[in-house]
């Protein structure tokens, strides 16, 4: 990489002697490029010149970035100042900020930023220049951050369109079916489930009810019980920190439920609001916009974000190793827009999320015990048709997130679990339900939170058991009849709920 940073610096007041302080820039600013960057590139001063109050200058370098030789200058013009003519550094900014770099392949598509920024591309080398960035700014390296969007940008753009890596690792006995319609409907007919009043959502009456909670109990029992996993009980809201923290706010923001508060409980203040309720029976947007504050959370998405907040910062003992921990209370909700379908594909869902931190060689360990759980409740309870594959999306398998045939790396990724729906079609043409999986993530969430182990490595990842899913793949192959039902899994469900007759 190649940069070019013109900075200003503002002082607490006008220098005494500008030449001399410009000679003692050279000085200064080559003990910082040599501090900041060292052997890993070249740096030099460019240009400075000093003005009253005011102090320009040019770093440029090759390879390591220049504006931490910047933060470093300030802190030692500040210390000789204040010695020598008893003033200080009161600010500095970066008019122009450029960095010049190479990008895997042209773009298809413009590439854009939300910042001032120019940005040219020649072939696969990029030209990102920067405006007008404030002393926070370069302090949190957000020039580092917009090079590195624009590589994921550039990158994401060449491999659109391209399928997700699936790679097929076991598949059960054929099966006999027992149903070939979509269940969701038929409970529909059968009165056991509703659509929700706000969409994507699901009212299910007591006998849908009580297979949804079979198949926790079933998880319950017959998974986490017999690997030691331990209930936790978590908040239902992640915050903004934590998704900052995990990535999930950058990567997914449009498949979040946010959450708002009242700005206040002063019922004097919502007065006009419930006037206009009473008045009009509708719902005044404009005035409730105006009550309430802006999102600084999001409903559940996914467990283990605040499972991580709970571990961050603190050292998990060897003797605690590996944690094994689920929740099964935080309700998850995911805005599936235009993709919704049924029970399997829905904005609310609910599932028990276990969350295991280990070494590698735990944790490996543990993977092979959950498949061989999971193939005993699929198998021998549910009686069911389904498939495991290794997955793993195109981009991250080329930019080396995810390794694919090292050994050790192969350790890191996700198993699916997939199950035949024959409404769907045949076996070989039809798309199967991936209604299960289970990864392990390295150290991805242990970095982001600072979680420790008083030794060694410390590696986590996650299984996300999704009830309705369980139940659409179940009810999909055995039917809604409980006499066409595995005696097994009979034994778990008992009797059904009486039936709600609606005239």
């Amino acid at each position: 990489m190649d940069h070019a940073l013109e900075a200003e610096l503002t002082l607490s007041g006008p220098a005494k002697d500008p030449p001399a302080l410009t000679a003692r820039l050279n000085d200064l600013a080559g003990e910082a490029l040599r501090r900041t960057i060292g052997s890993r590139g070249e740096g030099r001063l460019v240009q400075a010149r000093v003005e009253g109050d005011r102090v320009e200058l040019t770093l440029e370098s090759t390879g390591a970035r220049p504006h931490q030789a910047l933060l470093a200058l300030a802190r030692r013009l500040a210390e000789e100042l204040g010695r020598s003519e008893k003033i200080g550094v009161r600010s500095f900014r970066a008019p122009r900020y450029r960095v010049t770099f190479d990008i895997d392949s042209a773009p298809k598509h413009p590439v854009t930023l939300p910042i001032p920024h120019q940005l040219t591309i020649e072939g696969t080398r990029a030209t990102l220049t920067l405006t007008d960035l404030a002393e926070e700014a370069l302090r949190d390296n957000w020039m580092d951050r917009a090079v590195l969007l624009v590589q994921e940008k550039v990158r994401k753009q060449a491999y659109e369109g391209k399928e997700q890596y699936w790679s097929l690792l076991s598949s059960s006995p054929r099966r006999e079916m027992r149903f070939d319609r979509d269940p969701t409907e038929e409970m529909i007919a059968r009165n056991w489930v509703r659509s929700g009043p706000t969409k994507g959502k699901w009212f299910l009456g007591p006998t849908a009810a009580h297979l949804l909670k079979t198949m926790g109990r079933i998880a319950r029992a017959e998974v986490l019980d017999p690997l030691g996993f331990s209930e936790v009980v978590q908040p239902h809201h992640d915050s903004f920190d934590i998704l900052l923290r995990t990535g999930h706010l950058e990567g997914l923001p449009m498949e979040f439920y946010y959450v708002t508060e009242p700005k206040t409980r002063d019922p004097a203040a919502w007065e006009t609001f419930t006037d206009l309720v009473k008045i009009t029976r509708r719902v005044p947007e404009e005035e409730l916009a105006r009550l309430v504050s802006p999102p600084r959370a999001v409903s559940c998405y996914a467990q283990c974000p605040t499972i991580y907040w709970w571990l961050s910062g603190r050292t998990i003992g060897l003797e605690s190793l590996p944690l094994r921990i689920f929740d099964g209370t935080a309700i998850s909700n995911r805005y599936e827009s235009g993709g919704r379908h049924g029970l399997e594909r829905v904005d609310e869902f609910h599932r028990l999320e276990p969350v295991y931190l280990g070494t590698p060689e735990q944790l490996l360990e543990l993977r092979e015990a959950l498949l061989q759980r999971y193939a005993h409740v699929f198998d021998d309870i549910l009686e069911l048709e389904w498939r495991t594959a290794w997955v793993t999306p195109f981009y991250l398998q080329q930019s080396g997130g995810v390794g694919v045939e090292d050994a050790k790396e192969r350790i890191k990724g996700t198993i699916d679990f997939e199950a035949y729906l024959p409404y769907r079609g045949d076996r070989e043409g039809s798309e199967w339900l991936e209604f299960q999986n289970l990864s392990i993530v390295g150290e991805k969430y242990t970095r982001a939170f600072t979680i420790r182990a008083q030794k060694g490595e410390l590696w986590s990842g996650c299984s996300g058991i999704g009830l309705e899913r369980w139940l659409t793949a179940f009810l999909a192959q055995k039917g809604l009849d409980p006499d066409g039902w595995p005696a097994a899994f009979r034994t778990y469900a008992g009797a059904l709920p009486a039936e709600v007759r609606f005239l």
